[in-house]
C-alpha cells in the first residue's frame, strides 16, 4: 500500500476545495493565504478580507443597480444588505465546506474556531478577495453570480428589508407594546476571537431570547431576530 505524504494530502484537500468553490487559482499561495486566519500569525487572511468585502459589495451593488432600475438608493442600500450580511456569508461558507482546509492557530483550533461563524465568513469575504488579485473582477462576477446568486435572484424589492431590531422595534410599536432591553450575559473567549450573549427582554415574557454573535451587536440582532421571530408567530 502507498501512503501519500502529508503534502500529498493538503494538495488533494485544496484540489477538492477548489472544485467546490468553481474555481481553480493559477497561484495556490493566494488560496493558502485566504484560508489562514490571523491566529496562525501576522502572515494571515485579514487584508484580503477587506479586499473580499469591498468587491463583494460591488458586485452585488452592480447587479441590484441594473436589475432595479426603479429602486431608490435606500431600498438598494437595504437589499444589499441582505447578501452581504454575516448571516449570508455564513451559509454560503458552510455549504462550501472549506472549515477542514482552514489554517488556525492552536488556540484557535482547540476551542472550535473551525466552525465559527465569524471566521467562517471571514475566510469567505478573504476567498473573494484572493479571487479578485489572481484573475480580475469577472472571475470574482462568476464566483458570485455562482455561489450567491439563487439568493439575490430571491431578493424582493416589494418586501422592506430592515435589521432584526429595527423589526422587532416596530412590531411591538404596533402591538402598543414597551420597547426591548438588552443584556450582555456573557463574553468568552480571547480579545481577538471573544463570543458575546446577549438576552433581549421583551415586556410580557417571563424569559429572555437569547442570541450570541462575535460582537454585541451581532449577538444583539441575534437576539431580536430570536424575539421576532416567536413574537411574530404566535
Amino acid at each position: 500500500m502507498k501512503y501519500r505524504s502529508d503534502d500529498e494530502i493538503v494538495e488533494l484537500s485544496l484540489e477538492r476545495l477548489q472544485g467546490r468553490l468553481q474555481y481553480s487559482f493559477s497561484d495556490q499561495n493566494l488560496l493558502l493565504h485566504a484560508l489562514t486566519h490571523r491566529s496562525k500569525g501576522n502572515n494571515n487572511n485579514e487584508r484580503l478580507e477587506f479586499l473580499g468585502d469591498s468587491v463583494l459589495g460591488f458586485i452585488v451593488a452592480e447587479w441590484l443597480y441594473k436589475n432595479f432600475p426603479e429602486i431608490s438608493e435606500g431600498k438598494l442600500s437595504r437589499m444589499r444588505s441582505v447578501i452581504v450580511r454575516r448571516d449570508t456569508l455564513v451559509d454560503i461558507a458552510r455549504d462550501l465546506d472549506f472549515s477542514a482546509e482552514l489554517r488556525l492557530g492552536s488556540g484557535e483550533l482547540k476551542s472550535g474556531g473551525f466552525n465559527r461563524d465569524s471566521i467562517l465568513a471571514n475566510t469567505l469575504e478573504a476567498l473573494i478577495g484572493a479571487i479578485y488579485l489572481d484573475s480580475g473582477v469577472e472571475e470574482c462576477r462568476r464566483f458570485v453570480f455562482a455561489h450567491f446568486g439563487g439568493k439575490m435572484r430571491d431578493l424582493d424589492p416589494g418586501e422592506v428589508y430592515k435589521d432584526p431590531k429595527s423589526r422587532l422595534q416596530e412590531y411591538l410599536q404596533k402591538m402598543g407594546q414597551a420597547l426591548p432591553a438588552y443584556e450582555i450575559k456573557n463574553v468568552a473567549g480571547q480579545a481577538h476571537a471573544q463570543q458575546f450573549e446577549v438576552a433581549c427582554y421583551v415586556p410580557g415574557n417571563d424569559e429572555p431570547f437569547i442570541g450570541q454573535g462575535s460582537s454585541r451587536r451581532i449577538a444583539e440582532q441575534a437576539a431580536a431576530r430570536a424575539a421576532f421571530n416567536a413574537l411574530s408567530h404566535k
